[in-house]
């Protein structure tokens, strides 16, 4: 017979019982464009390029104890560390690039698919990732544990709902640009992702060597900002012509 992995059961039915107030769909209407909106001619845009550089050896993440649930510990059976800081090659993942301002009255259409953020093994994946201001955000708890999904969102406001069954997915929106946002368990205090909303389609996540590109940017001259969760942000500007390819990076410093 399986065993609830939360010990006490009454623990977690308070617990559920607290959170899940607060769940279920709350999928707003994406955005209509504003009337004096211009669409980007594909035929004229570029695209901004490069890598995001780590001056220095990356610091060892910690180690993630999870001793406060058996199912997590069984998930992780040769341990599990946060993912503050992935370096390949001199690069640094999970930074989050986008064109923070310049574009003025550009729309593009929110896409009608949901961007997804799993609960897997007791970890939030992926950790960093970017989705449309309206756009659809679906939220499934893939592990046979109770999970509770808290978003800290000081532009849009936080939500908080438990997802206690396997396989339950949940729907949720943000209406404004907030990046970012900071998503946690209150259940397994060491889950963590953060979430960047922005209000076109010009983000990205860099992998681990670093690398990013921003496809069918319109001519312009742009604010680019990178993020990341411990070493904080860097922005430049840049001017791109049309159907100009350029090539830009950030560095940050490693921490001692």
């Amino acid at each position: 017979m399986r065993q609830n992995s939360l010990r006490p059961c009454a623990a977690a039915v308070l617990l559920a019982a607290a959170v899940t107030a607060c769940s279920g769909d709350n999928v707003q209407v994406a955005s209509a464009p504003p009337a004096d909106a211009k669409p980007v001619d594909l035929s004229k845009a570029g695209t901004l390029a490069g890598r995001v550089l780590l001056d220095g050896p990356a610091p060892a993440n910690a180690q993630i104890q999870m001793s406060a649930d058996p199912f997590c510990i069984r998930a992780n059976q040769h341990g599990a560390a946060f993912e503050s800081f992935v370096s390949e090659n001199g690069g640094l993942g999970n930074v989050f690039v986008y064109i923070k301002d310049g574009l003025g009255n550009y729309w593009v259409d929110v896409p009608p698919e949901p961007v997804k953020l799993d609960q897997n093994a007791c970890k939030y994946t992926p950790h960093v990732l970017g989705v449309r201001a309206g756009q659809t955000l679906e939220i499934t708890n893939s592990d046979d544990t109770m999970h509770n999904v808290h978003a800290l969102a000081s532009v849009n406001g936080d939500f908080n709902f438990g997802q206690p069954i396997r396989g339950q997915k949940d729907r949720k929106a943000f209406a404004s640009p907030e990046v970012m946002v900071t998503f946690k368990c209150n259940v397994h205090p060491w889950m963590n992702a953060y979430v960047g909303v922005v209000n076109h389609p010009y983000f990205t996540v860099t992998g681990g060597e670093g690398g990013f590109e921003l496809k069918d940017v319109p001519a312009g001259t742009y604010t680019i900002e990178a993020w990341h969760e411990k070493l904080g942000t860097q922005t430049q500007t840049v001017t791109l012509g049309e159907k100009e390819s350029k090539a830009i990076s950030f560095t940050f410093a490693a921490i001692p």
